[in-house]
């Protein structure tokens, strides 16, 4: 085996992944997850010599507060400690296949078994809520927020494809947008409804060239950044169970299968490439069941 220490190792794999064409979230958060396991050997007093990560150091890493639990101390999401040991695994199988270790000490990971927990929208009176703290906002940072998440809100976005978006992707008369950085990597079209017309329109007047959604500096706004913010919002507006800003994209999503009735017209919308991943929005409420029962 070549000496090699997680560190290089990291860097050797996310250059792999990049000449394989994932996208930059995809590479990001298999840099985090590999840093992560790289500070937590080095509190463990371990090497970061590739050697050190047997199949026992990785176990013990994967069942650690490090891995289990988030910055607050609560535990995560099965799902998300997935993520993390799909992550692992990527790393050690790459290394392997490449030669620079005999054997694959992630062979042994195996997934947690769990099923996908229903998505976490907001009810109609908490979007009512959030968009009445911010149309009362003052300054160019609330006026901001009010159509990034009016627009998300409104259009489904992901949080990095809003914050891609250039006056340029923007074609208000046709009700459509041009999405640059998708899941995926894929851009694509998405048509925009009235409601996202209408608040996207003034702040159009406003930046006709460059970034919709700046930061400071003038730059594009941050995911990070835009995640606080959104939070800052969610707390005024009293919403207490809501963590992210990808609850904008669930309010969509159900809010449009509750109208239509079409997980097709759903899957479209969002941009899923497999109808199974739009499937999670197909939960049958108890007033459609009655209705369904009694006719």
């Amino acid at each position: 085996m070549r000496a090699m220490n997680i560190t290089q190792a990291l860097a050797r794999f996310l250059t792999q992944l990049e000449a394989d064409g994932r996208s930059q979230l995809t590479i990001g958060q298999y840099r985090r997850h590999v840093q992560l396991l790289a500070t937590w050997a080095k509190h463990e007093g371990l090497s970061g010599d590739l050697l050190t990560f047997s199949s026992d150091v990785l176990a013990r890493f994967l069942c650690s507060a490090e891995a289990c639990k988030g910055p607050t101390g609560r535990p995560k999401k099965a799902s998300s400690v997935n993520v993390l040991r799909a992550s692992i695994k990527g790393l050690f199988g790459y290394l392997h296949l490449a030669g620079i270790i005999r054997s694959d000490p992630s062979r042994l990971i195996r997934r947690a078994r769990c099923g996908a927990p229903p998505p976490r929208g907001l009810s109609e009176a908490e979007q009512e809520r959030l968009m009445g703290v911010l149309e009362q906002g003052e300054g160019v940072k609330a006026e901001r927020d009010h159509v990034l998440f009016g627009l998300m809100l409104f259009a489904g976005l992901r949080i990095g494809a809003a914050l891609s978006l250039d006056a340029t992707d923007v074609n208000l008369e046709r009700c459509e947008l041009r999405v640059r950085i998708t899941k995926g990597d894929q851009p694509r079209t998405v048509l925009i409804g009235p409601r996202a017309v209408q608040v996207l329109g003034p702040h159009m007047e406003q930046y006709p060239i460059g970034p919709l959604f700046r930061g400071a500096n003038g730059d594009a706004l941050t995911a990070r950044h835009a995640q606080r913010r959104f939070k800052l919002w969610a707390e005024r507006a009293e919403i207490r169970e809501v963590a992210s800003t990808h609850s904008l994209r669930h309010s969509f999503a159900m809010g449009l299968y509750q109208r239509t009735g079409d997980l097709g017209i759903v899957q479209r919308a969002l941009g899923h490439r497999s109808i199974a991943s739009t499937l999670v929005y197909a939960q049958a409420d108890d007033e459609r069941l009655r209705d369904a029962l009694t006719h």
